[in-house]
């Protein structure tokens, strides 16, 4: 059994903040856009992130402290380890502050002030139709492009950048403090450059020395089947342009999927419900029952029970990044018309004279069966 605790360093006792504090120091650790695809790191990746999930939850915890594992799986909350894309999902719900990412995963400036271009952040809209079997979107975006007149310098052509003489082109200054420990040395940005390493004296007059220029790109996203509602994928060096050279920032796409009413979602199963007549569930039937994408026919034995569910195996919805496919759970309720024509009233009246009476056994309640079942 996952010791949750143990995997996120914290005691029993442990409040929440402290839990969360415990998750986020280590998911910087082992997020993969760190460890560049690091088997290891994406297992310990998911691992933390499983334990931080259950640990978060208030019912989920108090059910592991007192069962274990054993708890989750019986507490009818859908338990089961997380995944990839589940894991980065919930990383993203969490600490997903797009405007903080560059602080976050330490992507803000490096050596000699060059700089990484600015994320962006997408979010697009997705029909469960278009989650069944995955779709590829072109998508209009707002960057910031490397000005076509300068080349991305910031210097008006004709003309160069010179070295900063305050920190001699490193961007970054150095200061000595002697205390009565010892002596410190700060580093900061220099105020002179502020960070550049360069000094722009004759700026471009288009990009008025900022080396880009505002553009809108379209890109195509070639979005997997199977995923949910907050769930994203990262487009690397297809963002912002950086300031005066260096890499350009990401594109995270963030999924948004629209209900559909005619089912409820969890993770890659689907619960539907199928209303029928009671001679269908007397003498049996063949139903239409509706998946994502079209219809197939479900056969229910004579004698069915209304609320009976039944399992259509491979008809939900695919498994991210991962083998297989969902289930689709499929509930027949009775129908029961508002209005009766004539000949029907006459027969439901004859019925409910022909009608044997329900067993005894069959009208007890359910806690009467179980101290029945348990000897009580």
């Amino acid at each position: 059994m996952a010791d949750y605790y143990g995997v996120l360093g914290v005691d029993r006792g442990a409040s929440d903040d402290d839990i969360k504090k415990a998750y986020r120091k280590l998911a910087m650790t082992y997020h993969p856009d760190r460890n560049n695809g690091s088997k290891d790191a994406e297992e310990k990746f998911k691992e933390i992130t499983e334990a931080y999930d259950v640990l978060r939850d208030a019912q989920k915890r108090a059910a592991y402290d007192r069962y274990g594992e054993a708890g989750l799986r019986s507490g009818g909350a859908g338990y089961h380890h997380v995944d990839l894309s589940e894991a980065l999902g919930i990383f993203m719900r969490d600490f997903g502050n797009f405007s903080g990412l560059e602080d976050l995963f330490g992507r803000g400036q490096g050596a000699g002030g060059t700089r990484s271009g600015a994320d962006v952040k997408l979010t697009v809209p997705l029909t469960l139709a278009e989650v069944a079997t995955g779709v590829e979107k072109q998508i209009t975006l707002k960057v910031l492009d490397p000005c076509d007149r300068c080349s991305g310098s910031g210097a008006e052509p004709g003309s160069k950048a010179q070295q900063c003489p305050t920190c001699g082109g490193q961007g970054e200054v150095r200061r000595a403090q002697r205390s009565f420990f010892g002596q410190f040395v700060t580093v900061a940005p220099c105020p002179t450059c502020h960070g550049d390493g360069k000094i722009i004296e004759s700026q471009c007059k288009k990009c008025r020395g900022d080396g880009r220029v505002r553009a809108e790109k379209t890109i195509k996203v070639a979005i997997p089947a199977g995923v949910a509602t907050g769930q994203y994928m990262t487009m690397r060096g297809v963002g912002n342009a950086a300031q005066r050279g260096g890499e350009r920032g990401d594109v995270h796409v963030v999924f948004d999927v629209a209900d559909d009413p005619r089912f409820e979602r969890d993770g890659e199963d689907l619960y539907t419900e199928v209303l029928v007549t009671y001679p269908q569930l007397v003498l049996g039937a063949t139903l239409d029952v509706p998946t994502v994408t079209s219809s197939v026919g479900l056969a229910i034995p004579p004698g069915t029970q209304s609320g009976q569910l039944f399992h259509l195996r491979g008809r939900g919805l695919a498994r991210v990044n991962s083998s297989g496919t969902g289930d689709l759970h499929v509930r027949v309720q009775l129908w029961t018309p508002d209005k009766l024509s004539p000949e029907e009233e006459q027969l439901i009246e004859r019925l409910a004279k022909v009608q044997q009476a329900v067993p005894v056994d069959r009208d007890k309640g359910f806690w009467a069966k179980m101290k029945e079942a348990l000897g009580a």
